[in-house]
């Protein structure tokens, strides 16, 4: 399997949905890895990510998963999108920045 670079603007959510998931290992790992465990822990990864906590499995549950091979529900849409945006429409856009769907951020300070 040929590697293609990852452009940064793209996410594992949209490379999951793309089926090109694998795009995001390591290319230090060569090809000692198999490739359906890391398509695994990618998909489990996503579950633990979803929107609603709900729907995001217990640490329990995660464990049991990486264990075992049982069939894994679909990932729903991750809590945090981040995408790049663009600005012209060539193919080789600049970045302007990076958009969430979340821009409040809560640091809480405490001391020792």
């Amino acid at each position: 399997m040929e590697r293609v670079e990852i452009d940064e603007e793209w996410v594992v959510w949209d490379l999951w949905r793309e089926g090109k998931a694998l795009e995001v290992a390591d290319p230090s790992l060569g090809k000692s890895y198999q490739v359906h465990k890391v398509l695994r822990c990618i998909h489990i990864g996503l579950l633990c990510v979803q929107e609603l906590a709900n729907d995001r499995p217990s640490m329990s549950e995660v464990a049991f998963m990486l264990c075992h091979e049982t069939t894994l529900p679909s990932p729903k849409q991750p809590a945090f999108i981040f995408k790049t945006a663009n600005a012209g429409t060539n193919s080789s856009p600049a970045c302007v920045g990076e958009v969430s769907v979340f821009d409040t951020t809560i640091t809480m300070v405490e001391a020792r």
